[in-house]
């Protein structure tokens, strides 16, 4: 499996101040589920990020966005992210902040 180790690490220090994060292999990346829902995942030099599906047009314009596609399908409120596009706190946080805002939206309905 190839996926971005130092994504990876950042997703992790991100998300080190919640109890409920586990790590796991899929969809040939490292995924981080927080509260049973999967929530970002490291891949190869790009991360994908889940948010609020209503926001999807508005995010995946910017600029190294791109929607997720698996077996010809698009995937509304999945967001894959180009690590070039990343190398900002600010512009990291941006989607790391995204993906916990629906997660918590996931987790209270």
């Amino acid at each position: 499996m190839a996926y971005s180790e130092k994504i990876a690490q950042r997703i992790r220090n991100s998300l080190k101040h919640l109890d409920n994060v586990e790590e796991k292999k899929m969809f040939g990346s490292l995924a981080f589920l927080v509260n049973g829902k999967m929530c970002l995942t490291s891949g190869p030099e790009r991360m994908m990020c889940r948010i609020d599906p209503k926001l999807h047009e508005k995010e995946v314009n910017k600029a190294g966005c791109s929607t997720v596609v698996m077996r010809g399908k698009d995937y509304k409120g999945y967001i894959h992210i180009q690590e070039e596009n990343l190398k900002t706190e600010k512009d990291f946080n941006h989607w790391i902040d995204l993906a916990l805002d629906f997660n918590r939206q996931l987790t209270t309905n």
